[in-house]
């Protein structure tokens, strides 16, 4: 379909006042383009600068104090009260701490030296 023409659709010059205002804009939106492209830029290096200057930590295998050959396994038997029960239990080292439960409901903390097979220390926790 032709589209007709008509005398108003033409481009008449802008009044200089006009044309004065708009090339202000356009200087300043190209300034403020210039300046958040420039912050971009400056973001992107940062993260690629700390992701670059932070290696990884290479983490090592825990060292164990406990004498066991290689493919041997370590047994042993840890004598407790009668009627004890563990309540928790944590390993550090070649130490082995116990949480128990006393039969009179008192709590008590165990504390087994792997590496020499023996109590090394009992603790009995008591309210003040």
């Amino acid at each position: 379909m032709i589209r007709p023409t008509f005398d108003d659709e033409e481009e008449k010059p802008l009044d200089p006042g006009v044309e004065k205002v708009r090339k202000k804009l356009v200087r300043f939106v190209a300034i403020n383009l210039g300046l958040l492209f420039v912050a971009l830029m400056a973001v992107v290096a940062a993260i690629v600068y700390k992701t670059r200057s932070e290696a990884p930590a290479v983490a090592e295998l825990p060292h164990s104090d406990i004498p066991v050959a290689a493919g041997a396994v370590l047994e042993g038997e840890i004598a407790l009260p009668a009627g004890a029960r563990i309540v928790s239990q944590s390993l550090s080292g070649s130490r082995l701490s116990l949480g128990l439960e006393m039969p009179g409901g008192s709590r008590a903390i165990y504390l087994y030296d792997l590496a020499e097979r023996r109590i090394v220390g009992r603790f009995t926790i008591t309210a003040q």
